[in-house]
Parts: C-alpha cells; structure tokens; sequence
C-alpha cells in the first residue's frame, strides 16, 4: 500500500479559518488563482516535520488573522501498520505542541515515525546561484528528511553560537566561554558529520542513475571546514580541532563581531555533473531540473535508508517545464511509490497525469475536491 494522507484538516491556519479535506492515495493537484491558499496548504503539510516548515517561518506567524483559536493542523496517515493520526498546533510558549493517535508526543521528531516531507517552491529556483546560507539550509532539509534530530540540533548549535559572540563581546568569563565552546563543539561536529554521511549516499545513488536521462544529475560536494587533508574523520577529533580553532580565534571574532569559521560557514558546492560545470552557470530551465532530479533522488535514497518514501510538495512545479519534462516529471514521481502534492494556477499544465491524480480547487482560503 502506498503511504499516503487520507484526511487532512486545517484550523485557524493562514487564510484558512477551517478546511478539511479526505484523499485516497493518488497524487494531488491543487489549483487556483495566485493567492488562493495553495502554497499555505502545502505549508500545512511541511509543519507536520521537524522544522519550521517550507517559508521557514516563526509558529506564531501561521495563525490566521482575526481568530482567537489557535493555529492546528491535523492528517491521518494510512500506513502499511494502520492509519495514524498526527497533530501539530501552537502552544502557549509561542511554539508548538505535537500529538500523535490522541497523546502527547515526546518530541517533535516522533513525527518521522509516520511520515517524511520534501518540498520544492519557486523561492528555490535560484539555489545554486544565490547566497550560500540558502543552499545550507537546504541541505539541512535533506538531512533532517533521513536525520529527523538534525533540524534541533541546528538550531542548538545557532544558540549556542550568538551565546559564544555574546560573551566575546561583553569580554564574559573565559571559563564559561570555554563551556559555551565545548558544546558549539560537539553541536558542529554533530551537524557536520550529519551532513558529510548524507551527502555521501545521495551522490552514490544518484551516480548509479546518471544515465536515465530523465532530469540531469548533480554532483555534489561541502567546502572544507579545515585546510585540505587537515580535517579529523572522526567525531571526538573533529569537535576537539573545532574547540581549539574558536579558542585561537577569539581576538579575531571579537573584532569581527561573529564567528567567522565552523559549520555554519559551510557551503555546498553543486556541479551540473553531465557537463561538469557549475550549477550556478546552468540556464535557469537547467538549473530548475537539476533541482528536481536532487530533490528526485533524495527521496529515492530516504526511501531506501528509512523504509519511508517522503511526501513531495512541488509549489508551481510545473509552469516552467516544457511538455516533455512534466511528463518525465510525472513518470518520476509514480516510481517513487509515494502521494506528491502539486500546485499551480492552470489545470492544463497537469492533464498529463490523467486518473493519477486527484483535483483540489482552491478558492479563498476554501476547498473545492473535483
């Protein structure tokens, strides 16, 4: 059985004061006119996984205007074990609670035992060639997918890292700066093996498939932490070379107002591997389908390191593939076994998909299921 939604419902969530929706496990198609609520219900799905969701955006942020009841987004997920019912909404702390079959949920990642979530909007088309914090934030997103405790650990080393440039600047106690030290440390190591080990698989799997033509592959690659050859494998030497190194630095920090080496200055560098030439140099109709064949094949290796094929989330996917590659697009998505939510204002630009998928119009904030 493919792992899909079969009910979804919305309250007080964006420009929607309350929506419900039941689905059987084709793909769904979304659409309406521009500011309907589309992407707000494609952001709906991505807070029901770690993380702050597709616009990355603050909990409180999602309530919809003028209501007194709090922000709640709810599915029930049909899985091969039975149907489960996940629940997220606002606390009273500004964050979020989670629920899961009726109970309170030990933590936010005990989602992830239930489903995974990858999305690709039009704010990513220009990725490869814009600011390098973008492209690690996407990278953190495909880690979190296989590592659902990566996104809180991001977020602790963040922290940790304005506690650490606090201290450097009010000139705080060395002892407890060393403390604050040790634990960016072993945050970063954390983070940077995360994503080392994931980037390793994906561009294994994506290199067994750089023939099938379909959508053209990437390779892929992180900026050194350290200078060449001089950056420890392991965890335990890798968060002591990290310790000393912020140690050095702290006159040059201070100065500078951050911490100017670590983790959190990596890039991902993204080579368009069948002409070996940079992503960023690719036309934009390059660039957009090297971006869904990496968003393709990480779900592939999700799929194969989880045994849970991710939801896919594809705002305004469509309007800029010619009819050819919506065509492989669709093929692509029905061999990964999984329920793909797609938008976009003209129906037409989804015809090919036929009986596959099912159609949700969307008109103010309100849904119509053809």
């Amino acid at each position: 059985m493919t792992r899909h939604l079969s009910r979804l419902r919305l309250t007080a969530f964006r420009n929607y004061t309350a929506a419900a929706l039941d689905l059987d496990s084709r793909h769904v198609v979304l659409t309406g006119p521009n500011g309907a609520g589309k992407t707000n219900l494609l952001e709906a799905i991505s807070v029901l996984s770690p993380g702050r969701g597709l616009r990355g955006a603050s909990f409180e942020t999602l309530q919809a205007q003028g209501s007194d009841i709090g922000w709640a987004v709810a599915a029930t997920v049909e899985t091969d074990d039975g149907p489960a019912d996940i629940g997220t909404g606002a606390s009273p702390d500004g964050g979020r609670r989670v629920r899961i079959n009726g109970a309170n949920a030990r933590s936010i990642e005990a989602m992830s035992d239930y489903l995974r979530v990858l999305w690709l909007t039009p704010s990513m088309d220009g990725l490869f060639s814009g600011p390098a914090g973008d492209r690690r934030r996407f990278l953190d997103r495909l880690v979190t997918t296989l590592i659902p405790s990566h996104s809180a650990s991001v977020g602790d080393y963040e922290k940790a890292m304005r506690q650490r440039n606090r201290l450097l600047e009010d000139q705080g106690d060395p002892a407890w700066l060393n403390a604050v030290e040790a634990q960016l440390a072993e945050l970063g190591a954390s983070i940077h093996l995360a994503r080392s080990d994931s980037l390793a698989h994906l561009q294994a799997l994506i290199e067994q498939s750089l023939d099938d033509g379909s959508f053209p592959a990437a390779h892929l690659a992180l900026t050194p932490l350290f200078e060449p050859g001089a950056e420890p494998a392991s965890s335990a030497a890798l968060e002591t070379a990290l310790a000393e190194s912020w140690r050095a630095s702290r006159g040059v920090d201070r100065a500078a107002g951050r911490t100017i080496s670590g983790p959190h200055r990596v890039d991902l560098e993204v080579t368009y591997a069948q002409k070996a030439m940079p992503a960023a140099l690719g036309s934009t109709g390059e660039q957009k389908a090297l971006l869904i064949g990496l968003i393709l094949a990480h779900a592939r290796l999700v799929r194969l390191r989880t045994s849970i094929t991710p939801f896919l989330l594809l705002d305004e996917i469509a309007a800029h593939l010619d009819p050819d590659r919506r065509r492989a697009l669709f093929s692509a998505l029905d061999g990964l076994g999984t329920q793909c939510f797609l938008t976009g204002t003209d129906r037409v630009l989804f015809e090919a998909l036929g009986e596959r998928a099912q159609t949700v119009t969307v008109r103010d904030g309100r849904l119509h299921k053809d």
